[in-house]
């Protein structure tokens, strides 16, 4: 059974908390290098590696673009950046958000597994919505190991419960017991795999969708037991996260056309003040139609129903 050294780690909700009771558990000399990648404010300034230092044995820090990866450091995705792992190094990317987020865990996730196969471990912790799962199917699919934190225990649930129902975890497991785990891995003292699913063949699909962000053209891409959607540019989108956003677009798109309708009202109006008899009439016509119209708008997003993805 092969070593694992390149250690990937994924969290969002109640993330640094969990953190701090993972690296606890991850002794100093771990032949291992650990990535992190927690879902950040783009604009804000990131503590969490001091945090994660002053919690356990090892040093955690901001990479910076071309950095050479060592064993026995946490590199933790800067703000607003993709940590991207390449061979020997690690990329700080700004390429496209997937999943709404930058730092992405499955942008994470993909390039670690892409790059070392079976020398990948992937943990996902604590996060609402479902981040990491494609990533940690990527990882299982080259060949890597497969960890999940046990949701009865994480602080949000969402994540480590649309990791388990998608992918064939090796490993579900509480907090105190995942550090262990990992240093095993690393020093081939763990015990065999419990599933393989290696090898899966994964053929995307073109659909009559369009992407939230950009409204490029979307492909569905199997993901284990579910589906990712990725346009042309390289946006990608969980079922949930894909779901989410399109009613986010659809919302805004209506306040626009109610903006517009009112906007249209209120020049018909006005030119109707200085406009000859005969035009008068058909412009304030056209302005009683739009107002029609966008109160018909208004009463749509008025009456529009929330609900929970949960």
């Amino acid at each position: 059974m092969p070593q694992q050294d390149i250690i990937v780690v994924g969290a969002s909700a109640g993330g640094v908390e969990a953190l701090q009771q993972l690296v606890r558990g991850i002794p100093a000399n771990i032949p291992a290098a650990i990535f992190v990648a927690i879902h950040l404010y783009p604009r804000s300034k990131s503590f969490l590696p001091a945090i994660l230092s002053r919690a356990g044995e090892l040093t955690a820090l901001h990479p910076v673009d071309g950095q050479r990866v060592e064993n026995g450091l946490i590199y933790v995705g800067p703000p607003d950046y993709h940590l991207v792992i390449e061979h020997d190094h690690i990329h700080l990317g700004t390429g496209p958000k997937e999943q709404h987020q930058r730092p992405c865990i499955n942008v994470m996730f993909r390039s670690a597994a892409q790059v070392y196969g079976e020398r990948v471990a992937g943990v996902v912790l604590t996060g609402q919505m479902d981040d990491g799962t494609a990533g940690l199917f990527e990882i299982k699919r080259r060949g890597g190991i497969a960890i999940v934190q046990n949701p009865e225990e994480a602080l949000f649930s969402s994540m480590p419960l649309s990791a388990l129902r998608e992918i064939a975890a090796d490993y579900t497991l509480p907090l105190n017991e995942i550090g262990p785990l990992l240093h095993r891995l690393a020093t081939g003292g763990a015990e065999p795999k419990q599933i393989e699913t290696a090898g899966t063949d994964v053929q995307p699909a073109l659909t009559d969708l369009t992407c939230p962000d950009c409204r490029g053209t979307i492909w569905e891409v199997p993901c284990g037991n579910g589906t990712e959607y990725r346009c042309r540019v390289g946006h990608a989108y969980s079922a949930k996260s894909m779901l989410s956003e399109h009613f986010a677009a659809q919302e805004k798109a209506l306040y626009a056309a109610m903006v517009a309708l009112e906007e249209g009202a209120s020049l018909a109006t006005r030119l109707a003040q200085t406009s000859s008899p005969e035009l008068r009439d058909r412009l304030q016509d056209e302005a009683r139609e739009r107002e029609a119209h966008a109160l018909v708008v208004k009463k749509v997003l008025r009456e529009r129903q929330s609900f929970s993805l949960e």
